[in-house]
C-alpha cells in the first residue's frame, strides 16, 4: 500500500492492565470511537494488514476491533510481564517488506506522518517533533529475526540502539502523546476537541 509497493503492516500493543490511568485504557471514548480505535485508524490508509496484541480484557478488546477487517487480534498469555513481550509476540506475525510499532494509546498521529516516514529506505525510522522522538517506529523485516531473539526482559529502545536510526522531523505532535495517566487522557480529549 506504499507508493513503492512494499508491503507495509503495523504491530500495535494493548495488552496491559491500565493500571496508572485507572480504567482499561482501549476501550476509553475519545471522541466517535475508542483509544484503541483512533490509535490504528491512521494505519488503516497505509497499511495491508494491522496486528494489535491484547491481553487483559482480550474478548473485549475482540469486540472493539472485530469489525475491521485488516485487524488481526493476538492474544499474549504473559500480558503482566514486560512491554516488550507483547511486543515479539506481535512482530512474530510480520509478513511485510516493513512495518510500524506503536503502543495502542498514540490516538492523534497523524496519516501525514505516516506517508512522510514510509518516503524513507533507511532501516529503521523514527519521527520527531521539535527536536524529541516519538512512535511509531518504522522497522525493516530483516531486522525481525534480531529482535525475537532477543531477551524478553529487554526493550525495543534498547534493541534499536544497536542500529543506525532515520530520525525524520514532523509537524505532529501527537507522536509525543500517549495516555500514561487519567489527566494525560483528559488533556488528549482537549486536543482532539481543538482539532475539530
Amino acid at each position: 500500500m506504499s507508493s513503492n509497493n512494499a508491503k507495509i503492516e503495523a504491530v500495535i500493543v494493548a495488552a496491559g492492565l491500565s493500571r496508572r490511568v485507572g480504567k482499561w485504557k482501549p476501550a476509553l471514548p475519545f471522541g466517535e470511537k475508542t483509544v484503541i480505535e483512533s490509535a490504528i485508524s491512521p494505519f488503516l490508509a497505509v497499511c495491508e494488514r494491522i496486528i494489535v496484541v491484547g491481553g487483559y480484557k482480550f474478548d473485549q478488546l475482540k469486540s472493539i476491533l472485530g469489525r475491521y477487517d485488516r485487524v488481526e487480534l493476538v492474544y499474549n498469555p504473559n500480558f503482566e510481564s514486560e512491554m516488550f513481550v507483547s511486543v515479539k509476540v506481535g512482530v512474530a506475525h510480520v509478513h511485510a517488506d516493513r512495518f510500524f510499532f506503536t503502543p495502542g494509546d498514540y490516538p492523534l498521529i497523524t496519516v501525514a506522518t505516516l506517508k512522510k516516514m514510509l518516503e524513507s529506505n533507511s532501516k529503521i525510522v523514527i519521527p520527531s517533533y521539535k527536536g524529541r522522538k516519538g512512535h511509531p517506529v518504522l522497522i525493516k523485516a530483516e531486522l525481525v529475526s534480531e529482535l525475537m531473539r532477543e531477551p524478553d526482559d529487554s526493550s525495543l529502545k534498547k534493541f534499536l540502539t544497536r542500529y543506525q536510526v532515520e530520525i525524520i522531523e514532523v509537524d505532529d505532535e501527537g507522536i509525543r502523546l500517549d495516555i500514561d495517566t487519567w489527566d494525560d487522557y483528559l488533556k488528549l480529549l482537549e486536543r482532539l476537541k481543538s482539532r475539530g
